[in-house]
């Protein structure tokens, strides 16, 4: 069996809406008389289409579940009057939780716990920020632990009487449950864990962008910077990774000749639309997501006006590692100019960046900052332009004499404290995550995309077409893991991503990769369930 004896989902199969109708009528038929029994020994809840279930599988049975809806009235408000009316603080956003069950031999509150911590992660992406309850007077000691509060009058009869409750983050937190709860694990390419080293300092007091301390602090920041990448010059930009791509295909619309951009994922794609945007002269190599480009194959498309190529280094979308020194010499025997999104690698592999043109770079991924700051990264000396917008013109931000556009001192500071902790080790934990995941995965069976020509930065997993990667990922997500799997390509190809930039602990990683194993085997079999039953 699985190290997760027990895991929590959303309910979203036949089989499963079964058993929870025959739980349901077991807690609310035959142990809590507040329903009549029957033959069938089935309760579908009156607000069974409403209901978004929270259960608890194991093996591939339901031992407990508890069902949130959000529509108005709750059943709550038919039996008090309108909630808010009993509270002494504000409601924005309310839903009602209910038919809390456990099957009996499982009640030793792990089930509990669980399905309260998955229910709390729940309402807080759902946005919701109070959930109601009436709680059995029967478990009013659990409900406690769970961080549920008792409010308003009694309600139900002698035989089943029901305590009006509310839980809140702030009373989660407070409670037994919340406790224990551990924080977040993000397996995301950005943004990822802050230490409380770069928090700090990202509250200091702000400082004005003009004053020589903060000039300092910029000089200081950009040559640790330089140093890192092997780079003459780097200028820092109040924005996004975006902002500093469009700053290069500034610079290249200055170049005269026509290039080439090399797109094998979302991040290539995205090359070649900035490029369009700003009325570049370029061809395109495209390739399936995840393939490698061959030297030949980029030599191919050379024309006599070739005279840049622009290529993203770790395309996160596939989990791709372009070849940067094939690239360099390619361009270089061919007097190129090679320009690199470096957006993902940057602070998560040893990047040498002799012989590139233009490069680019962030704060919020593998740098471990705070999103918000991106960079620019050459070697020769850039003239302002007058053709160009001034804020994407990097000749602009080669002048010596000021600061030329308002910048943040807090993010400055929260960058300065990230990069004293990138290392040489830093780059070796990056490899140790990826090999020990990919290692993992692969026994399990999982689907890697690009595993020849992986990037360490990140693992790519092709969920089985006929189970959702949404559902893989909200699941995880719900029990504390969250892996990348929002973004729209990914889910156009149902993919699931497990970014390896973050510090870990191998047994976070164990857990993570057995849990998703645990999934994906789980939905499968109730897959194969649904058909074979007809359902």
């Amino acid at each position: 069996m699985s190290k997760h004896e027990f895991f929590f989902k959303i309910a979203t199969t036949p089989d499963e809406f079964e058993q929870i109708h025959r739980l349901n009528y077991q807690t609310f038929s035959e142990e809590i008389p507040q329903h009549p029994k029957n033959e069938e020994q089935k309760l579908v809840d009156a607000f069974h289409t409403e209901n978004t279930y929270i259960i608890c599988i194991k093996e591939n049975e339901v031992i407990g579940m508890t069902a949130i809806r959000d529509n108005r009235p709750f059943s709550l408000d038919r039996k008090i009057g309108p909630v808010e009316q009993s509270l002494s603080f504000p409601v924005n956003s309310p839903c009602e939780v209910r038919l809390l069950s456990v099957k009996k031999e499982y009640r030793n509150g792990r089930v509990f716990l669980g399905l309260a911590q998955f229910l709390i992660k729940y309402c807080i992406k759902k946005g919701y920020d109070i959930a109601f309850i009436s709680g059995t007077v029967r478990q009013l000691k659990l409900y406690g632990q769970l961080g549920f509060q008792p409010f308003a009058q009694l309600t139900g009869s002698d035989e089943a009487l029901f305590q009006p409750m509310y839980l809140t983050k702030k009373t989660f937190d407070e409670s037994i449950a919340g406790r224990i709860l551990p924080p977040t694990i993000p397996f995301l390419p950005g943004p990822v864990q802050i230490s409380n080293k770069v928090m700090d300092a990202l509250s200091k007091t702000p400082i004005s962008h003009r004053s020589d301390l903060y000039k300092e602090k910029l000089e200081k920041a950009k040559g640790i910077l330089g140093e890192l990448v092997n780079s003459k010059y780097v200028h820092i930009f109040l924005g996004s990774g975006t902002l500093a791509n469009d700053v290069v295909a500034g610079q290249l619309s200055l170049e005269t000749g026509r290039g080439l951009i090399l797109a094998n994922g979302e991040f290539g794609g995205r090359l070649v639309e900035q490029a369009s945007r700003l009325g570049l002269k370029f061809d395109v190599l495209q390739k399936v997501w995840g393939q490698a480009f061959t030297r030949d194959e980029i030599i191919a498309e050379l024309l006599e006006e070739t005279s840049w190529i622009w290529a993203v280094h770790s395309e996160t979308s596939s989990g791709m590692l372009n070849d940067l020194g094939m690239l360099r010499e390619i361009s270089k025997q061919h007097q190129l100019k090679l320009c690199l999104d470096c957006i993902s690698s940057l602070g998560a592999l040893e990047v040498d960046l002799e012989g590139v043109f233009l490069a680019t770079g962030v704060s919020g991924k593998a740098i471990r900052a705070l999103t918000g700051l991106s960079f620019v990264f050459h070697h020769h000396e850039v003239q302002p332009s007058l053709t160009l917008p001034k804020y994407l013109d990097l000749g602009t931000y080669m002048a010596k004499e000021s600061i030329p556009f308002s910048q943040s001192s807090n993010l400055l500071e929260a960058l300065l404290a990230a990069l004293e902790d990138i290392n040489s080790e830093t780059f070796e934990k990056v490899v140790a995550t990826h090999s020990f995941l990919n290692n993992q995965l692969k026994q399990f069976g999982f689907t890697i995309i690009s595993e020849e020509n992986s990037s360490p930065i990140i693992l790519t997993i092709e969920i089985p077409s006929c189970i959702s990667s949404v559902v893989v990922g909200d699941i995880l997500y719900n029990h504390g893991y969250q892996l990348h799997y929002e973004s729209d390509y990914l889910q156009r190809r149902n993919w699931i991503q497990i970014a390896c930039i973050d510090h870990y602990a191998a047994s976070d990683l164990e857990k993570m990769a057995h849990l998703l194993n645990r999934v994906i085997t789980y939905e499968q079999n109730a897959l194969q369930h649904a058909l074979v039953n007809g359902q």
